[in-house]
């Protein structure tokens, strides 16, 4: 755990508003300066898409964006790199709830007392966590959640963020192509109601078995008609309820020479 440096106050207010910033400008507004925010390198350009569809994707999420714009007071809007929850389909800056968890990637160029004051303003409207990617050195995450000390996620560890999403997620789905694809595929398999791809398996050869169980009934109907037999109620409903592919190629292969229909599902 390593408590947080408090973030030195920007002169107050400045003179800027919410509604003189147009989506597109380069800048975020902390009460009433104009924060810069400058085009970033291939890291922290590849980076926020790996991790937003993971997270976008995960079974629990109903929206979330990148570069989403929320005015928190009339001096302060802020756009985290990724934003979970909360994102509405519809133009302009957002001014309803932040979003429950926002994730930053920092990398060459990032100021960091202006990261600070950007997660403490997040915070302080609402936000529940806010998930800083580190891409210089070391690759890992620093969790920032309200009242609480930051503390640090490394390689090989896991995120949760209970409430907001349903699966962990380790820190490496934040930045690496391989695993968050591995990720994104599994969370939407379970938005289909599978857990893995391994069940997807599983439903087709089981689709499989019952499509050969449902031939062989017919084939033992049409050979028992063939030969004038019937079987009785009890019999029938045996034949319905049975899933074994031995047993029903047996009584298949037994109705070809049985005397009666009695010696056929013995």
């Amino acid at each position: 755990m390593n408590e947080v440096e408090p973030v030195p106050k920007l002169p107050s207010p400045g003179p800027f508003k919410v509604d003189q910033i147009r989506p597109g400008d380069r800048y975020e507004l902390s009460n009433g300066h104009a924060i810069l925010c400058a085009p970033t390198g291939g890291d922290g350009a590849r980076a926020p898409i790996v991790g937003g569809q993971v997270l976008d994707t995960d079974p629990a999420v109903e929206s979330a964006g990148l570069d989403a714009g929320y005015a928190i007071t009339e001096g302060t809007m802020r756009a985290p790199d990724i934003a979970v929850g909360n994102v509405p389909d519809a133009p302009g800056w957002i001014k309803g709830p932040l979003p429950p968890l926002a994730v930053e990637y920092a990398s060459v160029g990032q100021v960091e007392v202006d990261l600070q004051r950007k997660i403490g303003e997040l915070l302080g409207g609402g936000t529940r966590w806010v998930w800083v990617v580190r891409l210089l050195g070391p690759r890992r995450v620093e969790v920032y959640e309200a009242g609480q000390p930051m503390r640090v996620v490394g390689a090989g560890e896991q995120l949760v963020a209970p409430g907001v999403l349903r699966n962990a997620i380790p820190i490496e789905a934040l930045f690496d192509r391989d695993t968050a694809h591995e990720l994104t595929l599994r969370n939407l398999l379970q938005r289909r109601g599978y857990e893995s791809l391994d069940g997807v398996r599983e439903e087709g050869r089981e689709e499989g078995r019952e499509e050969g169980r449902a031939g062989l009934r017919q084939a033992l109907r049409d050979v028992l008609h063939t030969r004038g037999l019937a079987l009785g109620p009890e019999d029938l409903e045996r034949v319905e309820a049975c899933r074994d592919l031995a047993t029903l190629r047996a009584w298949v292969a037994r109705a070809t020479t049985a005397k009666t229909s009695s010696d056929v599902v013995a």
